[in-house]
């Protein structure tokens, strides 16, 4: 009976521990004597809680939350440092402006003090230049031959070959063209009596007309005779009409019937392979299509 009284008392004492001791205090209690210290140390380790942690006994198991710090602090967020301020990238425009200034302050200092050293390193930076613009050249070159949308020569050959063969093409499409003109143009032709280019420019264009069937009207600005277009008119304001304001001589201009717009072809002395040409661009070609 006394054994078991005290028995109780016991019991009793150890609850009351449990409630004002720390936990840690009743767990080495109820550890054995054997058990190594490493261990024991661990196992209070792993007990023992710092205030503001939010112990899980403690704040929930016991609800002791008034007596203990369980609000658990929000981890530190480390700042981002700031991001350098990126470098900028120096574009090939103004590495090509450097190389430009540094080529023309040799070329000033090698003038205003030719000594050796100065001219020798203008001449050395100089044909540095040179051959990297030979180097362009060359690939510039290469690119076109391996690349046909680039070659303007398929359009416009310069070669001796190519060129007779092109030139032959077109001869042909002219003569055609112009044999056609005159079912739509006529030519008014402005020259003077006292007008000796137009006596050397006459005949040229009336064998132009004559071999495509063309129709000229001559018109004379000061009144005088043509040698060689014998039925002619006297300038009574042709030109203003057409909206034409040069006065010069001679002048061939052609005469649209459908739009009824004036063409001027050119004024002076033009060769008849000329006067064939522009006859042919100016009406048979669009802008930027021949070049």
């Amino acid at each position: 009976m006394i054994d078991r009284v005290k028995r109780g008392i016991v019991l009793a004492l150890l609850s009351l521990l449990a409630v004002s001791v720390p936990r840690v205090a009743v767990a080495q209690s109820v550890e054995p004597v054997s058990a190594p210290a490493t261990a024991s140390a661990s196992g209070s380790a792993a007990l023992i809680e710092e205030p503001g942690q939010g112990s899980d006994f403690y704040c929930q198991q016991r609800k002791l939350g008034t007596w203990f710090y369980c609000t658990k602090p929000k981890p530190k967020v480390a700042e981002a440092a700031p991001a350098a301020p990126a470098t900028p990238t120096e574009t090939a425009a103004q590495r090509l402006e450097k190389v430009t200034a540094e080529l023309r302050e040799l070329k000033a200092k090698a003038i205003l003090d030719p000594s050796t050293e100065n001219i020798t390193a203008f001449i050395q930076f100089q044909r540095q230049q040179l051959d990297r613009a030979s180097m362009f050249s060359d690939v510039w070159q290469r690119a076109v031959w391996q690349n046909p949308d680039l070659d303007y020569t398929l359009q416009r050959p310069v070669g001796t070959v190519a060129k007779a063969q092109w030139l032959s093409t077109r001869k042909a499409d002219e003569d055609r063209s112009l044999n056609r003109l005159g079912e739509r143009y006529g030519i008014f032709y402005f020259f003077a009596q006292s007008c000796g280019a137009c006596t050397v420019f006459s005949p040229i264009l009336k064998s132009v007309a004559d071999s495509h069937g063309l129709h000229v009207m001559a018109i004379s600005t000061d009144g005088g005779p043509s040698d060689v277009f014998t039925r002619y008119s006297v300038d009574s304001g042709q030109r203003e009409r057409m909206g034409l304001t040069s006065k010069a001589t001679p002048a061939v201009v052609l005469f649209d019937t459908v739009t009824k717009r004036a063409v001027p072809i050119g004024y002076g002395v033009i060769a008849a392979d000329e006067l064939m040409d522009r006859i042919y661009t100016l009406t048979q070609t669009k802008p930027g299509s021949d070049y």
